[in-house]
């Protein structure tokens, strides 16, 4: 009988045991709850405060919605003013423009930044709206042409304005010498084929108009040629507005003294150096007869299908900032809500859930 009593009560401590072979006891059992009591406990407070780190998150970025829409509300009223300021009117003289100055905007360099991030936000959500309707048979687009002399800024211009918006909507030409199957078109054929299609904004780094500048000032083509392509180019523009391509034409607009600033800039970095052309110095040196040239350009060719916005670019933040007000006006103009579904949406919700 003893040793059957013994064995039971080896079988019991046995049962209580967690693993380690030995009885956990009264004490170890209270220790135990204690413990996942502190547990449960700390998971609680780690709980509560992730939940209010994310309400935290939550109010934070509705208030920088609310500032941003703010922002842009604000930036819309001087956006105009700019806008207005900018434009080419008849009677306005290239040369007597202070490429120092910021038309339409009285902040510094760090407001410039800021105002350039809110705009760029809604630039955005305007340039989605485009796309959404170019892929739902939609037919409008926007051309951004720039123009400028060496440094002036186009190539910054692209990465700073149009890298705020998705890059699959913008499609980007850059003109240079026209290749020998080029050259045996008119001049405007290669510009055709680059206009965007339906839902883009499409951006000519240089453009057509290079055929009445360098063409002109470099004796490329006889007088009586670049003479009459100023109607030619207008008759073409003209009927790329009337086909659905929002035009926006920008002269960036450089000092001799700012100029010759970047020119040495990029002679003076090694990294720079692939930017730099001897030809750069030739083109500066002929800068009198490109402001003659560019005079006509704007005399002539800034219509009520496509106007001329001249951008002082001295001061590269405002230029960027300039432009982007003009594309973000451009949009808004198009007045483009998101397109209906082409299909019924509550039936594609009900064969979607039936594949749970």
């Amino acid at each position: 009988m003893a040793k059957k009593k013994s064995g039971t009560k080896a079988s019991e401590k046995s049962s209580d045991a967690k693993g380690s072979g030995k009885p956990e006891g009264k004490a170890g059992r209270k220790a135990r709850k204690k413990a996942d009591e502190k547990l449960q406990k700390a998971a609680r407070k780690v709980e509560k405060a992730e939940r209010k780190a994310a309400e935290a998150e939550q109010e934070a970025a509705a208030r920088a919605a609310v500032a941003r829409d703010a922002a842009v509300e604000g930036l819309t009223a001087q956006r105009d003013t700019a806008i207005e300021l900018l434009r080419a009117h008849p009677g306005f003289v290239l040369t007597e423009l202070d490429t120092a100055s910021t038309p339409g905007f009285e902040g510094s360099r760090a407001q410039c930044k800021g105002a350039l991030g809110a705009i760029g936000s809604d630039l955005a959500d305007l340039q989605e709206r485009l796309y959404a309707h170019g892929r739902t048979g939609g037919d409008r687009s926007v051309l951004l042409v720039l123009q400028g002399l060496d440094t002036s800024g186009k190539g910054g211009m692209v990465r700073h304005v149009l890298g705020q918006v998705d890059p699959q909507g913008v499609a980007l030409h850059a003109f240079g010498v026209p290749t020998p199957e080029e050259a045996r078109h008119h001049y405007l054929w290669r510009i055709r084929r680059a206009l965007p299609r339906p839902g883009r904004i499409g951006v000519f780094d240089r453009s057509h108009y290079e055929d009445v500048l360098v063409a002109r000032v470099d004796g490329l083509v006889a007088p009586e040629v670049w003479e009459r392509r100023y109607d030619e180019i207008n008759r073409f523009e003209a009927q790329a507005a009337a086909a659905g391509t929002t035009v926006v034409k920008v002269l960036l607009w450089v000092s001799p003294d700012e100029q010759l600033r970047r020119l040495r800039k990029r002679l003076e970095r090694p990294d720079k150096h692939w930017k730099y052309s001897p030809s750069d110095v030739d083109a500066r040196s002929r800068r009198p007869a490109y402001e003659a040239a560019y005079q006509d350009v704007l005399d002539r060719t800034s219509t009520d299908a496509a106007p001329w916005y001249v951008v002082p670019a001295d001061d590269k933040w405002y230029a960027r900032l300039a432009v982007s007000a003009l594309l973000h006006r451009a949009l808004t103009d198009l007045d483009l809500g998101w397109p209906e579904a082409a299909f019924d949406v509550a039936a594609e919700m009900a064969r979607l859930d039936a594949t749970r």
